[in-house]
């Protein structure tokens, strides 16, 4: 098999396919939720502790153009972004196991059939004739 063709066939594969997919899908799931946490979230939270803005937040060790700044609002607003990312990719996992645990319920087998009145009353003048 030619290096061409075998690299046509694993390309092809659905598993290679989905995940281009997920991460394409991904991608912009990550844009809207980084939009709600820096537009939507993060300004309702910097009121809430005094108009603090987290990205400006940072610590200076030594003087001049060889100082070390340490951004560390920022490492505070991407570990915000990951915890609503998180969250929000459970809550989808969480609806999807739902539909798919329905789809695989089987139905309940139908209830074995009775038998019937006439039947019953056959049986039971049965019974008496005996007697």
């Amino acid at each position: 098999m030619g290096f061409i063709s075998e690299f046509k066939e694993f390309a092809m594969k659905g598993n290679v396919m989905d995940m281009a997919v997920g991460v394409i899908i991904g991608g912009a799931f990550g844009k809207i939720v980084s939009s709600l946490v820096d537009d939507i979230l993060m300004p309702c939270v910097g009121m809430i502790t005094g108009n603090v803005d987290f990205t400006a937040l940072v610590f200076q060790i030594g003087e001049g153009e060889g100082a070390a700044v340490l951004k560390y609002g920022q490492f505070i607003q991407n570990i915000v972004d990951f915890l609503i990312v998180a969250f929000c990719i459970f809550l989808m996992l969480k609806g999807i196991n739902k539909l798919n645990r329905k789809k695989e319920e089987p139905e309940a087998p139908a209830a074995p059939a009775g038998p019937t009145q006439e039947e019953l009353l056959a049986e039971i003048r049965d019974l008496l004739k005996t007697k």
